[in-house]
């Protein structure tokens, strides 16, 4: 009996079906579920997992205590108490195992879904002899393809180069975060910090931006704007110097023209530029876009992507790839979207032209084309679901589309001997906007028809004040883009990096700013370990992960290098431990200070409302007591934010509770 191990339930289901002759026989062992069909005659079992089943960990335990290096692969379970449901998991290919002949990897074609299949085989079925299916959608065409054109081995280079980032991650991970917890400890105070490889280089990104913005002095300037109208069309112009930081300068021509009433139009320029169609996405891109347009989170888009994929409804989303291949099948692809009642139009306007070719992006992904809808009918999906799916249907159809056009006019008016200059910009031929809609962030700032030396009517002149901005905060769509462009992180790791740094309380909010004691870790790393955020470093490593996957270097130089400079840090952090701890436990003080400070206190106005903890949990009151007994209580287990605003009716402060599931 042959037996195929796929990543997660849902996948093994779609393989079952794609391969079967006929009956799919679902059966199960301790619950988890495997199917039993048959395939040219020959018997198969198509088991599964539920991700990765192993983690790296201590041979055995050692507290506190770091540099930690000997470390094996072992069961999640026996490591994380929470991850019991691994254990079925993991018998239950053990007991299919026992059985097989035969093995085919069928788990995600990436490092990660290698590493999964290489433990799977290594641990529970022991051997490391397979066969390995490579597919980039669960739809039965590919699924077959992937089958009948199986790989002889797993790839051996994604194997080992993904083994190497999982030592990599948890020697700096579990070191430096045991570094750090033991020196908040040696102050006098206890709390779990962590750094790693990745998340120190980008917290560094954030709290360097953080820096610029408080250190940021706006600085004041004018500007001069003349408001006319014509065929009952606002026009807005600009002085010609723009921005004017001489105040006497914006003045006296303010000054100059203030009274005008009317002027002339001395020169009209139009400019027409092509816009191509968009590249299709890889999965940064869609993180992008769909934080752009619904808010949602890179986190969340890629575990909907996931949800997408495994029901067969797009290819497989953790790719790098801007490129779509013709093997696909374009046809076929528009064939089956046009189905579809709500992509009917679109899809066949791109299948009356003469060639279908998609613009395709300069990225590329060894393993995986960009991402694309299969054409499968979805036939319910979550609202958000929803949006993911067809804001990657469209994207996918603009990619086919024709250039757009948009014309820029650009008008000078002449006033009392100065000049202004008006903009409008509109599209003159749509392209692939209509395609892409409601998805296109393009303004139309149309301007009325003007000849030169028309006079216009002037309907106001102001002299305007304005400052200059600081640096935008990032947001976890611009991160996320901001550490792919320094090659920081993997496509998949990326927004999972972002989330711990909010988990850990060094970032907060949507726009996001770094807290107190994210600015204080850096700092101080910054001071004793700069080589734990030098993104070189990092850099070099995700290069020589990169060579092994080409088989140019083996696991063991990578991690023998990176042992001897981890070494390094973590002797020099010991000598320091005492100073480290103190300045962090001073910026851990001043976040718990601001986080429990909710505003003054509207009764007394002497006192803060803090949130205090008692014998019964968390309540808010004013810490002018005895003198205030203002207290409100917390449910509980809900989490409180303050907020920074004031109730208009009551005066109360205004805060946000959470309660948690």
């Amino acid at each position: 009996m042959e037996l195929i191990i796929c990543e997660k339930p849902k996948a093994a289901l779609q393989i079952a079906l794609a391969l079967s002759d006929g009956k799919t026989t679902k059966r199960n062992y301790k619950g988890i579920p495997f199917y039993e069909i048959k395939h040219k005659g020959d018997s198969i079992t198509v088991g599964a997992a539920a991700g990765h089943l192993f983690t790296l960990a201590e041979k055995e335990k050692n507290k506190w205590t770091y540099p930690i290096f000997d470390i094996e692969w072992k069961p999640i379970p026996e490591v994380n108490k929470k991850a019991k449901y691994a254990k079925n998991f993991i018998d239950a290919l053990s007991f299919l195992a026992k059985k097989a002949t035969s093995f085919t990897i069928a788990c995600d074609y990436d490092i990660e879904g290698e590493v999964i299949g290489w433990n799977i085989l290594r641990f529970i079925c022991k051997t490391e002899k397979a066969s390995r299916m490579k597919f980039s959608t669960l739809t039965k065409p590919d699924l077959l393809k992937a089958y009948e054109n199986k790989l002889p081995t797993i790839d051996w280079g994604q194997a080992h180069a993904g083994e190497a980032r999982h030592y990599l991650d948890y020697y700096y991970g579990i070191n430096l975060s045991r570094a750090l917890t033991n020196a908040i400890k040696s102050a006098g105070s206890f709390k779990i910090m962590s750094t790693g490889r990745v998340q120190g280089p980008a917290l560094k990104l954030i709290v360097d931006r953080e820096k610029l913005i408080k250190a940021f002095v706006p600085q004041p300037f004018w500007q001069i704007q003349l408001t006319a109208t014509e065929q009952n069309k606002k026009i807005i112009a600009l002085h010609e110097k723009g921005s004017i930081f001489d105040q006497n300068e914006a003045k006296r021509l303010f000054e100059k023209v203030k009274d005008a009433k009317e002027a002339t139009i001395s020169d009209i320029k139009k400019k027409t530029s092509k816009q191509l169609p968009p590249t299709p996405f890889d999965l940064t891109t869609l993180q992008t876009e769909a934080y752009r347009c619904f808010g949602i989170s890179p986190t969340q888009t890629l575990s909907i992507a996931q949800q997408l994929y495994l029901a067969g409804l797009i290819s497989y989303p953790r790719t790098s790839s801007q490129q779509l291949p013709a093997k696909i099948g374009f046809k076929r692809l528009l064939n089956a979207l046009a189905k579809n009642p709500n992509y009917t139009n679109l899809a066949n306007q791109l299948l009356s032209k003469k060639t279908l070719s998609p613009r395709n992006g300069k990225k590329k992904d060894p393993a995986h084309p960009a991402i694309y809808p299969t054409g499968i009918q979805p036939k319910s999906l979550a609202k958000n679901q929803q949006r993911i799916y067809d804001l990657i249907v469209k994207r996918t159809l603009a990619t086919f589309s024709e250039s757009a056009e948009r014309q820029t006019i650009t008008i000078k008016i002449s006033c009392k001997g100065e000049n202004f200059i008006a903009k409008g910009t509109r599209t003159t031929k749509p392209g692939w906007h209509l395609f892409y809609k409601p998805y296109v962030d393009l303004k139309e700032e149309e301007l009325p028809e003007l000849i030169e030396k028309q006079i216009i009517s002037v309907k106001k002149i102001e002299l305007l004040k304005k400052t200059t901005l600081p640096p935008k905060r990032y947001t976890q769509a611009s991160i996320i883009k901001e550490l792919e462009s320094r090659n920081l992180g993997t496509k998949a790791t990326r927004a999972q990096i972002i989330q711990t740094l909010y988990e850990r309380g060094y970032i907060q909010g949507k726009s996001i700013k770094a807290t107190e004691l994210g600015i204080a870790l850096i700092e101080t790393l910054g001071k004793y370990c700069p080589s734990v955020l030098d993104e070189k470093l990092t850099r070099r490593f995700e290069q020589e992960m990169e060579e092994i996957r080409e088989n140019k270097k083996t696991t063991e130089q990578v991690i023998s290098e990176a042992k001897k400079i981890l070494t390094k840090i973590l002797n020099e952090f010991k000598k320091k431990e005492e100073a480290i701890g103190k300045s962090l436990l001073a910026a851990k003080m001043e976040q718990q200070r601001e986080e429990e400070t909710i505003g003054v206190c509207p009764i007394c106005k002497e006192g803060v409302l803090r949130i205090k903890k008692g014998k019964y949990g968390k309540f808010i009151a004013c810490d002018n007591y005895p003198n205030c007994k203002t207290i409100f209580n917390i449910p509980k287990g809900a989490k409180v934010s303050p907020t920074s605003e004031q109730c208009p009716k009551c005066g109360f402060p205004i805060v946000i509770i959470k309660q948690n599931k």
